[in-house]
């Protein structure tokens, strides 16, 4: 092996990752409310950008707007009936106030009981140990106890318990109707009911399947939070990036951009500052000018791949924006990219938390990426998506025979009848997706 040691020239060609390219990938993948945010910023710091918001509309202060008919009202208030749904505005904490507010009580035990009930999470179990608040208020700890047996007297039934067993215990006492295996099973077979061992209870309890299956539909009738009915999360209103509409079978896809701001460039500000021959004036404008073009450019194509992403996805998916979410076909980031000439990578940073309204429904776009899986068809070799299957799942499931309930592998031999090919293992995951319980979980008794 001859080796030499020299100086050679070597023209070579490769991408560098420029702040400006960093920037354009982010902005890329970007959702509607992180694009507002950078915008934003970007125009405080660059006076040659301006933001016009066009989903906000000003009052002309000239015009008394009581003299507004009342059709109109009427046709606003009827286009906004949504906003006008009744929500439940008293919590869990105000309903316990008001109920112990009747009794007649000492300070002491107020302070307790207050401690006690702003320490209730939002299903209304207690959060805190008894020796912690009482230390906290100063107490005994025998006046905790005695306040939380009070709470444990209010409504609703269950509230302030420490764990799920101790609520459901709760619920059963005030019932008068309650078998008595019930409260046997809670006192003192409560594990063994939850992981389903009922031949450990027939034993202990010396009673058939069938009476421990009766216990269990009682049991299920009880609250396992009875705090949730007070406790009202705010909706999350999801705005769409791309609206599909269909006249006639025909499929269109366009970009929705009202809730975004538009981009002006700052022209009067520029001619103001141009008149100045100062250098470092012009070499500011000539770095926030170039600014403001870059970020037109990216936005710009931001919305060619969001569109271009867009329309393939309807075009490799037609059968689901015509008919249903059934016909979900198998479709991977791969195909789309090779379909566009993009990078797979690039498919990815599109369609995070970006949505798509479609007539069956608002969906994120990843929802149109499903795995395939094996499907023969007479000679031909098909693929069915993991949606169809777990369909399938869930279909066999609900009209199973409860007191025979379909195994794994028998539900991998009637998919392996409609010529799907899955396996055990992949039963099992898609089933916990579902949150479906095994069948020895799922069966009943009686």
């Amino acid at each position: 092996m001859d080796l030499k040691f020299g100086l050679y020239q070597q023209q070579t060609l490769k991408l560098s990752m420029t702040q400006e390219l960093k920037q354009a990938i982010e902005l890329l993948q970007y959702s509607a409310q992180e694009l507002t945010s950078f915008l934003e910023a970007k125009a405080t710091e660059n006076p040659l950008i301006q933001l016009e918001n066009t989903n906000i509309k000003y009052i002309d202060m000239r015009n008394d707007g009581s003299k507004k008919s009342r059709s109109k009202i009427k046709e606003r208030d009827d286009k906004q009936w949504i906003d006008q749904i009744a929500q439940t505005s008293m919590s869990l904490q105000d309903y316990l106030f008001i109920q112990i507010s009747l009794k007649t009580l000492s300070k002491d035990e107020k302070r307790m009981l207050t401690q006690l009930i702003y320490n209730l999470d939002s299903n209304g179990y207690l959060t805190i140990r008894l020796d912690e608040a009482a230390q906290i208020c100063g107490l005994p700890t025998e006046m905790a106890d005695q306040s939380l047996r009070l709470i444990h007297n209010l409504e609703p039934a269950g509230v302030g318990a420490r764990d799920l067993r101790e609520c459901l215990l709760l619920q059963i006492n005030r019932k008068k109707e309650c078998p008595q295996i019930v409260k046997d099973i809670l006192l003192n077979y409560f594990n063994d009911f939850a992981e389903k061992k009922w031949k450990v209870i027939s034993n202990g309890l010396n009673v058939e399947m069938n009476e421990i299956q009766l216990a269990a539909d009682y049991i299920k009738k009880l609250e396992p939070r009875p705090g949730s009915a007070y406790h009202k999360e705010q909706p999350q209103y999801i705005v769409p990036d791309l609206i599909v509409t269909i006249e006639n079978e025909n499929i269109e896809v366009n970009l929705f951009q009202k809730h975004l701001p538009n981009v002006q460039f700052q022209k009067d500000y520029y001619a103001t500052m141009s008149a100045y021959k100062d250098q470092q004036v012009k070499h500011f404008l000539k770095e926030k000018t170039k600014d403001y073009q870059w970020i037109m450019k990216s936005l710009q194509q931001r919305n060619e791949t969001l569109l271009n992403v867009g329309m393939t996805i309807i075009e490799k998916q037609f059968d689901f924006f015509l008919k249903g979410p059934a016909y979900l076909k198998p479709l991977t980031m791969k195909e789309v990219s090779h379909e566009i000439g993009i990078h797979e990578s690039t498919v990815s940073r599109a369609v995070r938390e970006k949505y798509i309204q479609t007539p069956f429904g608002t969906y994120e776009l990843r929802y149109f990426f499903s795995a395939g899986l094996m499907k023969t068809s007479g000679e031909e070799e098909e693929q069915a998506s993991a949606f169809q299957v777990k369909t399938m799942i869930a279909n066999f499931i609900d009209k199973e025979n409860k007191l025979k309930p379909l195994s794994d592998q028998l539900i991998v031999d009637e998919l392996k009848k409609l010529g799907i090919v899955v396996s055990r293992r992949t039963i099992a995951k898609y089933r916990e997706q579902l949150k479906i319980p095994s069948s020895a979980k799922r069966k009943r008794y009686g």
